[in-house]
């Protein structure tokens, strides 16, 4: 089984967090499962990382086996619009004015779903309503 990684866990273990160890643990255990990757999106925000360079992410992504999945087809990205306008809708009907997060958070949802069936995540809560059949870990 394929195991999508979000940015907020690389993030988390890059800048040496009170998660790092635990979030390290967990894809160390995925990883015996199946590959473990991060979508175009991911490795993008991961560039853009205080503590790192580009260069830097490839060692450190390398190092750890996570590959990068940059290509994203027609059904991630329709699954990702499709899942951001529900979320642009529904925050206007419940008078939050306009969204609040990304598309990139829907790209990521729609990539672990479709490609991986799973997502590892340090914000379970961003990924829930939207993406009901995507199984989020831990």
């Amino acid at each position: 089984m394929r195991t999508a990684v979000d940015t907020n866990v690389v993030s988390a273990i890059i800048s040496a967090e009170a998660a790092a160890e635990a979030m390290s643990d967990l894809l160390q255990r995925a990883s015996k499962e199946g590959p473990v990757i991060v979508c175009g999106p991911v490795y993008a925000e991961l560039l853009a990382h205080p503590k790192v360079t580009g260069d830097m992410v490839d060692v450190f992504l390398h190092r750890v086996g996570i590959l990068v999945d940059c290509d994203l087809d027609t059904a991630v990205w329709r699954e990702a619009g499709i899942k951001f306008a529900q979320y642009a809708r529904r925050r206007r009907n419940e008078g939050g004015g306009t969204h609040r997060r990304l598309l990139a958070d829907f790209v990521i949802g729609a990539h672990a779903l479709l490609r991986a069936g799973r997502l590892v995540t340090l914000d379970p809560k961003r990924y829930t309503y939207d993406f009901p059949k995507l199984r989020l870990l831990p």
